[in-house]
């Protein structure tokens, strides 16, 4: 006889037990999603203000705050909700809706760090074909924080084998091929840097791509060691851990990563301060 049960709810996994560690997971989480809002907004109003930003880069770098901010506004809200208000359920429509949204936001956040690695490419390797090449045409209980993929499927009833190995073999072969480009266009900038006469022009040349693979590095080498570390050393707690790691911090330090590599930034980010305090005053 088949399972014909229907789930209306889940229970995440709490942080803590007691109502101060609750309340200092609260204090955390509201922090660093603050950090995060008021770090990528301020690229975004830079980014949106400025009109010498309205260059392909930045324009990238305005889609990856935005996506920073719906990759983290997918997680932390509800996780705050949950620790203040000391409630693990969640209902089956949000849960899906997460599982949903995080998935959007993190691919498309993969793939636009891709597009961003061609883009560094043909600024350093292509500089005179830069304006024409890239132009501006162009209740159970779930073992964890919030709706992720896996701890979902762990709970499917259903013989969904062929669909999962499917969406497996899609999701590695897209991520594969976005991993193989970035590391081909890197291979091609290194090479042209490394043949520039001037030193101070491969550091400048370095420099523009350094935020870049340091957020792609965090992002890839945190996901990786979540999904493919061994059997062995898998627990809730590495598990919970590592899911926030992947989650959460990319989002909120990518604009910090960008925004102190990048001086036209912020120069951008402390004209608003100025024209906002001379405001405030008149």
């Amino acid at each position: 006889m088949s399972n014909s049960s229907s789930i209306s709810e889940f229970l995440l996994l709490a942080f803590a037990d007691t109502r101060e560690l609750q309340l200092l997971h609260f204090g955390l989480f509201l922090g660093i999603y603050l950090a995060a809002l008021l770090g990528n907004g301020l690229i975004l109003t830079a980014a949106a203000c400025d009109h010498l930003l309205h260059t392909p880069m930045y324009f990238f770098f305005l889609n990856l705050a935005l996506l920073d901010l719906g990759c983290i506004s997918t997680t932390l809200p509800k996780a705050m909700a949950n620790a203040l208000w000391d409630n693990r359920t969640t209902s089956y429509q949000v849960c899906g809706a997460q599982v949903f949204f995080f998935l959007f936001f993190i691919s498309a956040e993969y793939y636009t760090l891709s597009v961003m690695s061609y883009d560094r490419y043909v600024a350093i390797c292509k500089p005179l074909h830069y304006g024409s090449v890239v132009g501006s045409r162009a209740c159970n209980a779930v073992d964890q924080f919030f709706c992720e993929v896996p701890q979902i499927l762990k709970l499917s009833c259903s013989d969904a084998y062929l669909r999962e190995f499917g969406a497996l073999v899609f999701s590695v072969s897209l991520g594969c091929g976005c991993f193989v480009f970035i590391v081909v266009s890197y291979v091609h900038i290194f090479r042209a840097v490394l043949r520039m006469p001037s030193e101070q022009g491969r550091h400048k040349a370095f420099s523009t791509c350094l935020p870049h693979l340091a957020v792609v590095s965090m992002t890839v080498s945190t996901g990786l060691f979540a999904y493919l570390k061994p059997p062995s050393i898998s627990s809730p707690s590495l598990h919970l851990v590592l899911s926030f790691l992947y989650s959460v911090v990319p989002p909120a330090v990518n604009a910090l990563i960008y925004s102190m590599r990048n001086q036209d930034l912020k120069d951008t980010v402390r004209k608003i301060f100025l024209y906002m305090i001379l405001h405030h005053q008149e």
